[in-house]
């Protein structure tokens, strides 16, 4: 194969976690390297003696930061009504404030954050991400026209894009392959929890502010009730920082001197020597991403249009199903991957992932042929249980075919595609088939049905694709 001639090859990348030493001040510590390239070895068993409590406390630490972000990202899906009231828009302008604003910034700046991420304090990037995005959600609460809410929901994005490179490049340092699946699924239970949260917190928090239609903040003054809950889910990002605070930088693990301080283009030469892997592998997991955004941002709408349930009822409902699918949705995964890869199957993420395309699509077909709401809300289990599974495969599925020392670069080309695709197209699919195809707002449901079986269908033919390459390309970083 072409790609073994880069210096960079897997073949020189293969070897197992040394300790994790870190200093005590959460500076940068990297595994030590004898002149010549030699990499640092040490074997499965050694490194699961360093799984220590503080491995995990990190790891919670982080899935915390995830489920925020996810907070103030998803919190806009339970306001659309109020918005649309407030400010005259349409599902198709609505859809661009869920998606394109969010995506627009988040994808460019996912790239230089991931090489960021490659060479300096990941944890700090974490922590001037989480404020940032913090300060935006609450801008959000300033919004008076559509062009402030689409410019603050930009910054949320901004500030957003330094998590997920910085902190599964952390996590993949603190534990090694044969337990790695279980700490990024852990990671990745907080797009559940916080979409969850956003839905149980926000309806209980939007039924209660809507008892009045203007509330009064200090210095601020008098604020609708949609922008009073932006002040109140940007407050959970001091937290964060807080806790990052007392998180310490890993050793740099499975790398090798030889191979420090890569360009962009040389990054972008390696993936090209494997685009057989990185091509279907990215494009098949981005549009199973329409999936997930798609149901998480017009669901409750849906509801609201069709069935007639208020938000409230509609935030704990629904929350209540994602709070509990979604954890087991990524647990499910990441056992099932880490047993698959015990077991000698390299492809396991691949074969989870077609297997959460199974689990979803039942309750997809059946939403628009539900009679009750609550035979909707049943529909919703199967379908929240599979983007789940998804979401914890795609990411997995990256960190293991890829070298350390490129992890935060190439998850942050990963993040760039979900997001041109699953984030930009996800909301914005749904309202175009609801405004210019069935015309009609109650149709919703329809819309995303349609979305989601043409999204999932495609999505299973690329990953179906990339199993062969993908299983040789993990076996050979294994030998």
């Amino acid at each position: 194969m072409g790609h073994d001639r880069l210096p960079w090859s897997s073949r020189r990348n293969c070897s197992r976690h040394t300790s994790c030493h870190t200093s005590s001040n959460g500076g940068d510590v990297r595994g030590s390297s004898p002149p010549g390239g030699h990499v640092n070895t040490m074997t499965d068993m050694q490194a699961s003696q360093e799984n220590t409590a503080y491995h995990w406390y990190v790891v919670g630490v982080l899935t915390f930061a995830y489920l925020v972000s996810f907070l103030d990202r998803q919190i806009l899906a339970l306001m659309v009504a109020p918005i649309q009231a407030d400010l005259s828009l349409s599902d198709t302008q609505m859809s661009l404030l869920m998606g394109l604003a969010f995506s627009i910034f988040y994808v460019f700046m996912a790239v230089p954050l991931g090489r960021l991420a490659d060479q300096t304090v990941r944890r700090n990037i974490i922590i001037g991400g989480v404020t940032l995005w913090s300060i935006m959600t609450a801008a959000c609460g300033l919004a008076g026209t559509y062009l402030h809410l689409f410019l603050a929901r930009m910054g949320v994005g901004i500030g957003e894009a330094s998590l997920t490179p910085s902190a599964t490049s952390m996590i993949a340092d603190y534990f090694p392959p044969g337990v790695r699946g279980k700490a990024l699924a852990t990671y990745n239970a907080g797009v559940s929890l916080g979409t969850g949260l956003a839905m149980v917190f926000g309806g209980m928090v939007i039924t209660y502010v809507s008892t009045s239609t203007r509330h009064s903040l200090p210095v601020i003054g008098s604020v609708a009730a949609w922008q009073y809950v932006f002040f109140l889910v940007a407050l959970p990002g001091l937290l964060v920082v807080l806790l990052m605070l007392t998180v310490r930088e890993p050793a740099r693990q499975e790398t090798s001197s030889a191979t420090q301080n890569l360009s962009f283009g040389e990054v972008l030469t390696f993936l090209h020597g494997r685009r057989t892997i990185y091509v279907p592998l990215f494009l098949g997991m981005s549009v199973n991403t329409i999936v997930g955004y798609a149901l998480f941002s017009w669901i409750p709408t849906s509801f609201a249009r069709v069935h007639g349930w208020t938000m409230g009822d509609i935030g704990l409902g629904y929350g209540l199903i994602i709070l509990a699918t979604g954890p087991l949705g990524v647990f499910l995964a990441g056992s099932l991957i880490d047993k698959l890869h015990r077991a000698g199957q390299q492809s396991g993420e691949l074969k989870v992932a077609l297997l959460s395309i199974a689990i979803c699509l039942p309750g997809v077909v059946y939403l628009p042929l539900a009679a009750t709401g609550q035979a909707a809300l049943m529909a919703m289990i199967p379908a929240s249980i599979g983007p789940a599974m998804a979401t914890a495969s795609g990411s997995i599925a990256v960190i293991n075919v890829t070298p350390n020392q490129i992890r935060g670069q190439t998850m942050a080309l990963y993040l760039l595609t979900i997001s041109l695709l699953g984030l930009s197209l996800g909301p914005t699919a749904v309202a175009l088939l609801t405004d210019y195809v069935f015309r009609d707002p109650a149709m919703i449901d329809w819309s995303i049905s349609c979305v989601v079986i043409a999204s999932s269908l495609f999505s299973a033919t690329m990953l179906w694709r990339c199993l062969q390459p993908f299983t040789e390309a993990v076996r050979e970083t294994v030998n």
